[in-house]
């Protein structure tokens, strides 16, 4: 999880911010780990959408964005502890999927990919390619790890996380099983075993697009039970509930169980 810094205060975020409240919609039985302040109140919020794991930290992870007529610049203004698989309940461990979604670098995916054997695994890669100075200005950074994209089932993040980068997408999809390139409104792209197809959003009025990746990636794994593992199915179904999340703000941008329904009856089919 992470604390946003608003100019109202302190705003829950983070990617199991909006997948956990997805992956609840869909009727799954949700674990969270995560690491956070003692007693940090944004945590409760949490509390509705699954179990709770928390790695005690000095401080939770912090960002701030800063606005000028140069654009938009992001801050790490506090770090959490980091991630490891004994962080990982043994209980939870036998998990069917696992959805890893690092912030800040926190994890490493390959010792997690390798404990996790049994598991369906996608990596929200985005948290991976952040650095950041002493003053916390978050730059780019490319990331590639071939064994533990070998070991990842599943691989998602956007056009906009690799502005700087664009060539990263042609050097991890020759290694990834599934890879997929979202880009807003204009859908995105699934790779796989040397094809790429394309999928849709759908024409909505945006009201906050904060989230919208994590749902779409949520929704992706989340639907996969329910179309036999399809991945190029699911992506589809995902597109649609992410362009729902944007009419909406915060936990409730999370797809309804009617929209899942939804959006899942057209593609459980043969089509």
């Amino acid at each position: 999880m992470t604390v946003d810094l608003v100019p109202s205060g302190r705003m829950l975020g983070g990617t199991i911010s909006y997948a956990a409240p997805t992956y609840a919609a869909f009727g799954h039985r949700v674990g969270i780990v995560t690491s956070a302040a003692s007693e940090e109140p944004l945590l409760r919020q949490l509390e509705p959408y699954g179990q709770l794991s928390v790695v005690p930290s000095a401080e939770s992870l912090t960002y701030e964005n800063v606005y000028s007529d140069e654009g938009r610049q992001q801050f790490v203004r506090e770090t959490a502890a980091a991630l490891r698989h004994t962080d990982i309940p043994l209980q939870w461990r036998d998990a069917p999927y696992a959805h890893l979604g690092p912030l800040a670098a926190e994890i490493d995916p390959r010792e997690l990919a390798e404990k996790l054997p049994h598991a369906t695994i996608m990596l929200t890669l985005q948290g991976m390619m952040r650095r950041w100075a002493a003053d916390g200005l978050v730059k780019f950074r490319p990331w590639f790890d071939r064994r533990a994209l070998e070991l990842i089932d599943i691989i998602v993040y956007s056009q906009e996380d690799i502005v700087e980068y664009p060539q990263l997408t042609d050097e991890l999809r020759s290694f990834c099983k599934h890879l997929v390139v979202t880009n807003g409104r204009n859908g995105g792209t699934y790779y796989h075993d040397g094809g790429a197809l394309h999928y849709d959003s759908l024409p909505v009025k945006p009201h906050d697009l904060t989230g919208a990746g994590d749902v779409f990636a949520a929704s992706l794994l989340g639907a996969l039970p329910r179309l036999n593992g399809d991945v190029a199915k699911a992506v589809q179904v995902a597109g649609k509930l992410a362009a729902y999340s944007v009419t909406r703000a915060g936990i409730e941008s999370a797809p309804t169980t009617a929209e899942i329904e939804a959006e899942l009856g057209l593609y459980s089919r043969d089509n």
